[in-house]
């Protein structure tokens, strides 16, 4: 998984669709609820977020609630990030289902159908979400001072027009002083001296714009079982730089047994670095060797994480600095990658894979693509071959999708080269093969707005004109090629690589122009999904009342 707001008014109807502002989106009259809402509804799944707590000290369970309200405040946060008066949105919506679409998507634009607008009266998302002034242009943005561009200011104008950034700890005063407050109560909770310290520091990093601290001190824990993911932190939002980080909280209570089984994992990080397919300038940076990996049960998503298609797993923190001095956490999320994996792939399986290869589709080896995917955030590299600055920074707006598909590839050579060395427990490498198809066709269906759905969309065209599957035109079934695979894992690897290390921002828009796209027999075969009542994502039901708290 490895990366706000607006808060000018507009006074016309006219601009206020034009921005998304919310504050006089036209009230609509009540009619019988719409079927195309129903359908919109269906695509996702409904899962409660729960765990046993019962292993938990009296301490640890007090802290949950005050973790959670912390949380709602960047949900709080988010909204005004994405699209301005949560309130004013939905009292203008009379219909009680598209009222609840709005809510999954936080706003009016579908997520999971490249940002389409589902209310009526509302235009074209802007790229920018609420991060910028609605009459800005990107050109005049690019023109301004570089300040503008930082991931913890949104940008507005001031009284002579003037672009000025505005810092998050002052735009969204209100939602960081909430946060604040519930984690320095947590914190006087915290029987765990490293959690303690990393939410005492996060609440003032939530209140300075300086997470570096805090950052190292989340890597540095290792021994506490509740845990939080909170602040401003991917960058996926932002579509016109990718520049401008989004408000999310993730509460969590680690899953001991599993954390176990993957101990020592991302001790290969450094040997994996140096097999990556490419020329030594594009792999000469050595990851951080602190890194880890656990299992958790996720108890509460709230902000960007939980708008849309959910995550299932986390790479963090996104500071180059902090990953190139000490590593990165990876967190995979086991409660909802196994709701995903039952409501979502399995059935996808059922209907697109070839009847034979079905069998190979595995949720130890959704698990295992799932982590590796994480862990190969943490290879390649960080910062141009140029020495222009970081691949964020060149690649902008395209960074993010190039990421994720380079976490997915890379994971999967990964796998193929820990199999080989017999360093990964069970499951056949065809389990690995397959089940990576499936997932392609599981994450496709995000849309062409979602970071991960546009690398698949990328993967997919790739892989089909590299042979490493094959369509059946009679049965509309797809077969993995065992041996064309490893190939196409190759090509695609060092091609996403070097367009990073290059810093090639034209080159990853051609990309993206050529294979992002779903073209017309894929969509067909995705409209079957969708027409078998396969979900494409899951909501929640989650909270203090769910976990038997309140």
């Amino acid at each position: 998984m490895s990366h706000s707001c607006r808060l000018a008014l507009a006074a016309t109807l006219g601009l206020l669709a034009t921005i998304g502002c919310d504050s006089t989106t036209p009230r609509q009259e009540p009619k019988e609820q719409d079927p195309s809402m129903e359908k919109r509804l269906a695509q996702y799944k409904t899962f409660r977020l729960t765990t046993d707590l019962g292993a938990l000290s009296e301490s640890e369970r007090k802290m949950l609630p005050l973790l959670i309200e912390a949380a709602r405040a960047m949900d709080a946060a988010f909204w005004r990030q994405a699209y301005g008066d949560r309130e004013a949105l939905l009292a203008s919506i009379a219909d009680p289902l598209t009222r609840r679409y709005a809510e999954i998507n936080y706003g009016p634009w579908d997520r999971l159908a490249d940002d389409e607008p589902f209310v009526p009266g509302v235009a074209a998302k802007p790229a920018g979400a609420r991060f910028y002034p609605a009459d800005a242009t990107k050109a005049e943005i690019e023109a301004a001072a570089a300040e503008l561009r930082g991931l913890y200011t949104i940008v507005e104008r001031d009284g002579t027009g003037r672009l000025v950034g505005v810092p998050y700890s002052r735009a969204f005063a209100a939602e960081i002083g909430r946060a604040a407050t519930k984690l320095r109560e947590a914190a006087a909770l915290a029987d765990d001296p490293g959690l303690k310290r990393y939410l005492e520091l996060r609440a003032r990093a939530l209140e300075t714009d300086d997470y570096r601290e805090s950052d190292m001190a989340w890597l540095e824990m290792k021994d506490n079982v509740v845990d939080i993911v909170i602040g401003p932190i991917e960058t996926y939002e932002d579509q016109l730089f990718g520049a401008k980080a989004a408000f999310e909280g993730y509460v969590l209570v680690k899953d001991l047994a599993w954390s176990a089984r993957l101990a020592g994992y991302a001790k290969w990080l450094s040997e994996l670095q140096r097999a990556l397919p490419v020329p030594e300038a594009y792999k000469r940076e050595t990851p951080g060797s602190d890194s880890d990996l656990n299992a958790y049960d996720v108890l509460y998503y709230a902000g960007d994480c939980n708008a849309g298609s959910k995550t299932i797993a986390i790479n963090l923190p996104n500071d180059e600095e902090v990953q190139l001095r000490k590593g990165t956490r990876r967190l995979q999320l086991k409660n909802a990658m196994r709701a995903k994996y039952d409501a979502i792939l399995v059935p996808v399986a059922g209907r697109l894979l070839a009847e034979d290869q079905r069998r190979h589709v595995t949720f130890d080896a959704f698990f295992a693509e799932t982590m590796f995917h994480e862990v190969a955030h943490g290879l390649g590299i960080k910062n141009t071959i140029d020495g222009r600055g970081t691949v964020r920074e060149a690649l902008r707006e395209q960074a993010a999708a190039l990421e994720e598909g380079k976490a997915d590839i890379l994971g999967l050579d990964m796998v193929a080269k820990l199999h080989a060395q017999g360093k990964l427990e069970g499951g056949t490498l065809e389990d690995y093969y397959v089940t990576f198809l499936a997932g392609i066709f599981r994450s496709v269906r995000f849309g062409a707005a979602n970071a991960h759905g546009r690398a698949n969309m990328v993967r997919f065209h790739f892989f089909e004109r590299e042979g490493a599957f094959h369509r059946d035109a009679v049965t509309g079934t797809y077969r993995a090629d065992f041996e064309r695979m490893p190939a196409a894992i190759a090509a695609l690897s060092e091609k996403i690589l070097r367009l990073q290390g290059d810093g090639d921002y034209a080159g990853a828009q051609a990309l993206s122009s050529e294979m992002g796209a779903i073209d017309p027999t894929l969509a067909a075969d995705l409209e079957r999904l969708g027409a078998a009542g396969i979900p494409v994502d899951v909501v929640f039901e989650q909270g203090e009342e769910v976990l038997g708290l309140r």
